[in-house]
Protein backbone atom coordinates (compact mmCIF):
# COMPACT_ATOMS: atom_id res chain seq x y z
CA UNK A 1 0.00 0.00 0.00
CA UNK A 2 1.57 3.44 -1.01
CA UNK A 3 0.39 6.48 1.01
CA UNK A 4 0.08 9.90 -0.66
CA UNK A 5 -1.19 12.96 1.57
CA UNK A 6 -4.38 12.06 -0.13
CA UNK A 7 -5.22 8.98 -0.78
CA UNK A 8 -3.71 5.72 -1.35
CA UNK A 9 -2.69 3.01 -4.22
CA UNK A 10 -1.65 -0.69 -4.20
CA UNK A 11 1.26 -2.07 -6.03
CA UNK A 12 0.52 -6.05 -6.42
CA UNK A 13 2.78 -8.35 -7.56
CA UNK A 14 1.43 -10.70 -10.32
CA UNK A 15 1.85 -14.46 -9.84
CA UNK A 16 2.74 -14.40 -13.97
CA UNK A 17 5.25 -11.92 -13.25
CA UNK A 18 5.08 -8.47 -13.47
CA UNK A 19 2.96 -6.04 -11.44
CA UNK A 20 0.18 -4.44 -11.25
CA UNK A 21 -1.29 -1.16 -9.97
CA UNK A 22 -4.93 0.05 -8.01
CA UNK A 23 -5.10 3.25 -8.83
CA UNK A 24 -1.67 5.76 -8.62
CA UNK A 25 -2.44 8.50 -6.43
CA UNK A 26 -2.10 12.71 -7.47
CA UNK A 27 -0.05 14.39 -10.44
CA UNK A 28 3.33 14.10 -9.04
CA UNK A 29 3.09 10.70 -7.31
CA UNK A 30 4.74 9.03 -9.91
CA UNK A 31 8.11 8.66 -8.37
CA UNK A 32 6.85 7.20 -5.33
CA UNK A 33 5.13 4.57 -7.12
CA UNK A 34 8.25 4.23 -9.22
CA UNK A 35 10.36 3.87 -6.06
CA UNK A 36 8.06 1.19 -4.54
CA UNK A 37 8.36 -0.48 -7.58
CA UNK A 38 12.43 -0.83 -7.68
CA UNK A 39 12.08 -1.59 -3.85
CA UNK A 40 9.85 -5.08 -5.05
CA UNK A 41 12.87 -6.14 -7.26
CA UNK A 42 10.76 -4.33 -10.46
CA UNK A 43 11.77 -1.97 -13.51
CA UNK A 44 9.90 0.15 -14.74
CA UNK A 45 8.75 -2.03 -17.46
CA UNK A 46 7.64 -4.17 -15.37
CA UNK A 47 4.28 -2.74 -14.70
CA UNK A 48 2.20 -3.91 -16.74
CA UNK A 49 -1.16 -2.04 -15.70
CA UNK A 50 -2.97 0.36 -13.81
CA UNK A 51 -6.58 0.11 -12.73
CA UNK A 52 -8.04 3.04 -12.29
CA UNK A 53 -10.99 2.83 -9.80
CA UNK A 54 -12.96 5.92 -10.75
CA UNK A 55 -11.62 9.58 -12.47
CA UNK A 56 -10.94 11.84 -9.04
CA UNK A 57 -8.05 13.23 -9.57
CA UNK A 58 -6.27 11.79 -5.95
CA UNK A 59 -6.38 8.74 -8.05
CA UNK A 60 -5.43 8.98 -11.36
CA UNK A 61 -3.38 12.63 -11.22
CA UNK A 62 -0.23 10.00 -12.06
CA UNK A 63 -1.41 7.89 -14.52
CA UNK A 64 -0.33 9.83 -17.36
CA UNK A 65 3.31 9.95 -16.07
CA UNK A 66 3.61 6.42 -15.37
CA UNK A 67 1.85 4.81 -18.70
CA UNK A 68 4.67 7.37 -19.82
CA UNK A 69 7.69 6.11 -18.07
CA UNK A 70 6.83 2.14 -17.65
CA UNK A 71 4.39 1.37 -20.81
CA UNK A 72 1.54 0.21 -18.59
CA UNK A 73 -1.64 -0.29 -19.81
CA UNK A 74 -4.38 2.29 -17.92
CA UNK A 75 -8.21 0.59 -17.36
CA UNK A 76 -11.18 2.49 -15.83
CA UNK A 77 -13.99 2.17 -15.45
CA UNK A 78 -16.34 2.32 -18.93
CA UNK A 79 -18.38 5.72 -17.41
CA UNK A 80 -15.42 7.29 -16.02
CA UNK A 81 -12.96 6.86 -19.02
CA UNK A 82 -13.34 9.80 -20.79
CA UNK A 83 -12.99 11.83 -18.02
CA UNK A 84 -9.54 10.23 -17.06
CA UNK A 85 -9.00 11.10 -21.14
CA UNK A 86 -9.84 14.80 -20.24
CA UNK A 87 -12.44 14.77 -23.04
CA UNK A 88 -14.88 14.72 -20.54
CA UNK A 89 -15.74 15.10 -16.77
CA UNK A 90 -17.59 13.78 -13.65
CA UNK A 91 -20.74 14.33 -11.88
CA UNK A 92 -20.07 17.07 -8.80
CA UNK A 93 -20.35 15.46 -5.84
CA UNK A 94 -23.54 16.15 -3.67
CA UNK A 95 -22.21 16.87 -0.34
CA UNK A 96 -23.58 16.75 2.93
CA UNK A 97 -23.66 19.57 5.48
CA UNK A 98 -20.59 17.50 7.53
CA UNK A 99 -18.25 17.36 3.73
CA UNK A 100 -17.90 20.89 2.61
CA UNK A 101 -15.07 22.06 4.69
CA UNK A 102 -13.37 18.32 4.17
CA UNK A 103 -13.85 18.61 0.05
CA UNK A 104 -12.96 21.95 -0.20
CA UNK A 105 -9.34 21.26 2.02
CA UNK A 106 -8.65 18.28 0.32
CA UNK A 107 -9.65 19.74 -3.06
CA UNK A 108 -7.13 22.89 -2.52
CA UNK A 109 -4.56 20.14 -1.18
CA UNK A 110 -4.65 18.12 -4.76
CA UNK A 111 -3.73 19.09 -7.95
CA UNK A 112 -5.22 18.86 -11.02
CA UNK A 113 -4.97 15.65 -13.25
CA UNK A 114 -3.00 15.29 -16.40
CA UNK A 115 -5.43 13.96 -19.28
CA UNK A 116 -4.23 10.55 -19.12
CA UNK A 117 -4.82 7.37 -22.18
CA UNK A 118 -7.29 4.67 -21.25
CA UNK A 119 -6.08 1.41 -23.21
CA UNK A 120 -9.28 -0.36 -21.65
CA UNK A 121 -12.99 0.49 -20.57
CA UNK A 122 -14.26 -1.50 -17.52
CA UNK A 123 -17.40 -3.11 -17.54
CA UNK A 124 -18.98 -5.40 -14.32
CA UNK A 125 -17.94 -9.00 -14.42
CA UNK A 126 -14.98 -8.13 -16.48
CA UNK A 127 -11.56 -10.64 -15.87
CA UNK A 128 -8.54 -8.84 -15.18
CA UNK A 129 -5.23 -10.59 -16.30
CA UNK A 130 -4.16 -11.37 -12.59
CA UNK A 131 -3.77 -15.02 -12.76
CA UNK A 132 -6.13 -15.18 -9.65
CA UNK A 133 -9.36 -15.13 -10.98
CA UNK A 134 -9.70 -11.43 -10.47
CA UNK A 135 -12.84 -9.60 -11.92
CA UNK A 136 -14.40 -6.19 -12.11
CA UNK A 137 -17.71 -5.14 -10.56
CA UNK A 138 -19.38 -1.87 -11.39
CA UNK A 139 -20.63 0.15 -8.49
CA UNK A 140 -21.73 2.94 -9.53
CA UNK A 141 -22.61 6.34 -6.72
CA UNK A 142 -19.05 8.18 -5.96
CA UNK A 143 -18.82 8.65 -9.82
CA UNK A 144 -20.29 6.45 -12.56
CA UNK A 145 -17.75 4.64 -13.93
CA UNK A 146 -16.50 3.81 -10.55
CA UNK A 147 -15.37 -0.28 -10.03
CA UNK A 148 -14.28 -2.32 -7.32
CA UNK A 149 -12.00 -5.40 -7.86
CA UNK A 150 -12.35 -8.56 -6.02
CA UNK A 151 -9.80 -11.23 -5.82
CA UNK A 152 -12.40 -14.14 -4.42
CA UNK A 153 -9.83 -17.27 -3.88
CA UNK A 154 -8.19 -14.96 -1.66
CA UNK A 155 -11.48 -13.06 -0.73
CA UNK A 156 -9.71 -9.57 -1.15
CA UNK A 157 -11.70 -6.69 -2.36
CA UNK A 158 -10.24 -3.04 -3.51
CA UNK A 159 -13.26 -0.33 -3.13
CA UNK A 160 -11.79 2.82 -4.66
CA UNK A 161 -13.65 5.35 -2.73
CA UNK A 162 -17.33 3.31 -2.94
CA UNK A 163 -16.81 2.38 0.56
CA UNK A 164 -13.95 4.05 2.97
CA UNK A 165 -12.83 4.03 6.67
CA UNK A 166 -13.91 7.28 9.15
CA UNK A 167 -13.09 7.02 12.28
CA UNK A 168 -12.06 3.34 12.55
CA UNK A 169 -15.40 2.47 11.22
CA UNK A 170 -16.47 1.79 7.43
CA UNK A 171 -18.78 4.12 5.50
CA UNK A 172 -20.26 4.93 1.81
CA UNK A 173 -17.19 6.76 0.08
CA UNK A 174 -17.51 10.49 0.77
CA UNK A 175 -17.94 13.63 -1.99
CA UNK A 176 -20.23 11.07 -3.54
CA UNK A 177 -22.83 12.19 -6.92
CA UNK A 178 -25.69 10.18 -6.20
CA UNK A 179 -26.13 8.83 -2.51
CA UNK A 180 -28.70 6.41 -3.65
CA UNK A 181 -27.08 4.19 -6.06
CA UNK A 182 -23.95 4.55 -3.67
CA UNK A 183 -25.53 2.85 -0.62
CA UNK A 184 -27.21 0.00 -3.20
CA UNK A 185 -22.89 -0.57 -3.96
CA UNK A 186 -22.32 -0.07 -0.36
CA UNK A 187 -24.67 -3.08 -0.05
CA UNK A 188 -23.27 -5.08 -2.57
CA UNK A 189 -19.54 -5.28 -1.73
CA UNK A 190 -20.69 -5.82 1.88
CA UNK A 191 -22.76 -9.03 0.62
CA UNK A 192 -19.75 -10.16 -0.41
CA UNK A 193 -17.81 -13.08 1.20
CA UNK A 194 -14.27 -10.94 1.65
CA UNK A 195 -11.52 -11.67 4.41
CA UNK A 196 -9.73 -8.53 3.49
CA UNK A 197 -11.10 -4.85 2.25
CA UNK A 198 -8.50 -2.38 1.02
CA UNK A 199 -9.94 1.12 0.61
CA UNK A 200 -9.26 4.23 -1.41
CA UNK A 201 -8.97 6.06 2.11
CA UNK A 202 -8.16 4.48 5.52
CA UNK A 203 -6.89 1.26 7.10
CA UNK A 204 -7.41 -1.85 5.40
CA UNK A 205 -9.60 -4.38 6.91
CA UNK A 206 -7.58 -7.73 7.65
CA UNK A 207 -9.89 -10.12 9.23
CA UNK A 208 -13.86 -11.26 8.73
CA UNK A 209 -14.28 -8.01 6.54
CA UNK A 210 -17.45 -8.86 5.04
CA UNK A 211 -19.34 -9.39 8.47
CA UNK A 212 -17.11 -6.01 9.27
CA UNK A 213 -19.12 -3.95 6.46
CA UNK A 214 -22.39 -5.62 6.89
CA UNK A 215 -22.57 -4.60 10.77
CA UNK A 216 -20.94 -0.95 10.24
CA UNK A 217 -23.81 -0.54 7.10
CA UNK A 218 -26.23 2.42 7.30
CA UNK A 219 -29.83 2.44 7.41
CA UNK A 220 -30.28 2.94 3.81
CA UNK A 221 -27.87 0.16 2.27
CA UNK A 222 -30.57 -2.12 3.60
CA UNK A 223 -32.98 -0.63 1.84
Amino acid sequence: MLRFPVGQAYLLRLPGGGFTLVDCGPAGAQDAVLGALAAAGGAPGDLHEIVLTHAHKDHTGAAAALAAATGARIAAGAADADAVRGTGSVAPPDLQDWERDLYDSTSRAVPPAPPAPVHRELADGDPLDWGQAARVLHVPGHTAGSIAVLLPEQGALFTGDTLAIWQDRPIPGVFSSDRRRLAASYARLAALDTDTVLFGHGEPLTHDAGAVLRAAAPPESHD
